[in-house]
């Protein structure tokens, strides 16, 4: 056993008395800062729903914080109606549609932001599983297999669902179209995907018919040159990749290995058909060389997206079938 000092122990003995009540005074003054900070609020803090955070803990621990505690705007029907949801994920096996299908039917519903938080995180989560990857899941309308015939290509069977060839070969592992061979059984998508772009928060959400696929952050025009609202289809033979693009405003020509070539790698040009932005040209949802732009008001009025972003959103939308909305 130590030996120490009889001074250095008695100090010792002293010193974490010291810090003890040193503790216990800042406990207790932190208590009554706390209750004098909720009673000038009017009132105490809102209780936590025990049911919400644990259905939440066991069904999904990483994202679990995104919807622990009732909220002051939250719906309390609709916090039902979610753990019900995603109930179904507790089951063996797992039955993600239902709970998809669930989860998207409340999207509509008038509920606090954390819900409608939460059920996106969910959604986006789960399209991992049911829509970019190689399998079907049970009871899947929105995706299925096809059986290839003698003759058959991307671009047709592409066309025939709706969707872009491109994604047809991602989630089936096809490096190249000619690879395509009769009798090979691959996943198919049923489209169209549509999109909605809320310039309020500068995001993009991105459907698949009806269905809530995940949301995106975009740029957007500046003042004077604000993205017009309305709805927009992508035009037919628009999506092009790092096409020739010329300044308006300066004239100058830009080519895609310029190095200050801005457009990004993909380039999906829009149609107006209602509101705004019937009648206007020009605009397209594309790429951009400065991230920092994603998020801000500071293009011409194109959507302009994260690089890898840009590229999804060329291999998901059908050009003269896909819409985009663009709303306040």
């Amino acid at each position: 056993m130590a030996i120490y000092p009889s001074g250095m122990y008695g100090a010792e003995r002293r010193n974490w008395k010291h810090l003890l009540l040193g503790a216990a005074v800042g406990v207790l003054i932190g208590i009554i800062v706390v209750g004098a900070y909720f009673l000038l609020r009017g009132g105490a803090p809102a209780p936590v729903d025990a049911e919400a955070v644990a259905a939440a803990v066991k069904d999904n621990p990483d994202s679990a914080r995104a919807y622990p505690a009732k909220q002051a705007d939250a719906n309390e029907q609709v916090a039902t109606l979610i753990n019900q949801a995603v109930s179904y994920l507790k089951m063996n096996p797992p039955k993600s549609i239902e709970a998809r299908d669930r989860l998207n039917e409340l999207l509509p519903m008038q509920m606090g932001a954390g819900q409608k938080q939460f059920i996106k995180e969910q959604l986006s989560k789960l399209s991992e599983e049911w829509l970019f990857s190689n399998r079907v899941l049970p009871g899947d309308k929105l995706c299925g297999y096809y059986k290839v015939e003698s003759g058959d290509l991307l671009t047709k069977i592409g066309s025939q669902h709706q969707v872009p060839y491109e994604i047809l070969m991602e989630i089936n592992g096809i490096a190249k179209p000619q690879q395509l061979g009769a009798d090979d059984t691959i996943k198919i998508i049923n489209g169209p995907f549509q999109a909605k772009v809320y310039c309020s928060s500068f995001t993009l959400d991105l459907y698949l018919q009806n269905t809530f696929v995940r949301s995106f952050h975009v740029g957007l025009g500046k003042t004077g040159k604000e993205t017009p609202t309305g709805l927009w289809v992508v035009k037919p033979e628009g999506k092009l990749i790092s096409p020739t693009w010329t300044d308006p405003d300066t004239g100058k020509t830009y080519e895609a290995d310029d190095p200050d070539y801005p457009l990004g790698s993909r380039w999906i040009a829009l149609q107006g058909l209602e509101g705004a932005a019937v009648g206007r040209t020009g605009f397209a949802i594309h790429g951009t060389k400065d991230p920092n732009q994603i998020g801000k008001a500071e293009s011409r009025g194109c959507i302009r997206m994260f690089n890898g972003d840009a590229v999804l959103m060329y291999n998901l939308l059908m050009p003269g079938v896909s819409q985009v909305q663009v709303l306040d």
